[in-house]
This record gives structure tokens, sequence and C-alpha cells, in this order.
């Protein structure tokens, strides 16, 4: 097995592994079994278009505390209402109030219909 190592970690969505897929899919001409599984997955649950605006949105936002895998975790997810933005966020130590849920879940949904 090749001698691997981690030369950086950064948190990306499903969204970002998709194009990722993408780009080792042109460079080995196919994926290894786990990729393809991996891809299968992707195409049944990725149903955002634009993740990246989304996200860019969403960092606009300035909520406090909210950090970039959050934000990640929140475009997986896609919550549509207050209730589940408040679940998505308890698996994380960070209190966001609930002006910030609202406008968080305002964007999602203003985005979602828009596309």
């Amino acid at each position: 097995m090749a001698d691997m190592q981690i030369t950086s970690e950064i948190p990306i969505n499903i969204y970002n592994l998709k194009g990722e897929l993408e780009k080792i899919r042109k460079r080995d001409s196919e994926l290894n079994f786990r990729a393809n599984r991996t891809e299968d997955y992707l195409n049944q649950v990725a149903a955002v278009k634009n993740a990246d605006e989304l996200f860019d949105k969403i960092m606009k936002l300035n909520v406090p505390r909210l950090k970039e895998q959050h934000v990640h975790k929140i475009i997986d997810i896609a919550p549509r209402t207050l209730n589940e933005l408040k679940v998505v966020l308890q698996s994380y130590t960070i209190t966001v109030n609930n002006e910030s849920i609202k406008k968080i879940v305002d964007t999602i949904n203003e985005f979602l219909e828009k596309k």
C-alpha cells in the first residue's frame, strides 16, 4: 500500500465531494469500487445545484460562533424549518439565537425555491 500523508484538513459538503470525485474520474479515467459507491449515493441525495452560492449566502449572515464546518453540515441536510435546523445544530457545542436560526432557514428556503 502506498505511504499516504494528510497534507490538510478542510471541511467540505457533499456537493464539493461530488466535484472532487469528478476530478478524480477525469484524472484516472475510472473510479475504484468505494468511490463508485460514494458517487451513486451522492447522485441520489444531492439536490442543491449551486451549493457554493448557498454557502456564501449563509456565511454572509455573520452568525456568531457559526463556523465553516457547521455551514457545510447545514447545506448537506438543507433543513427547511426552524426545528430541523435546531436538530442539526444540537450535535455541535454551539448556541445560535432564534433570530439567527430564522435567518438561516429563510436563506435556505429562498435559495431552494429560486433554484
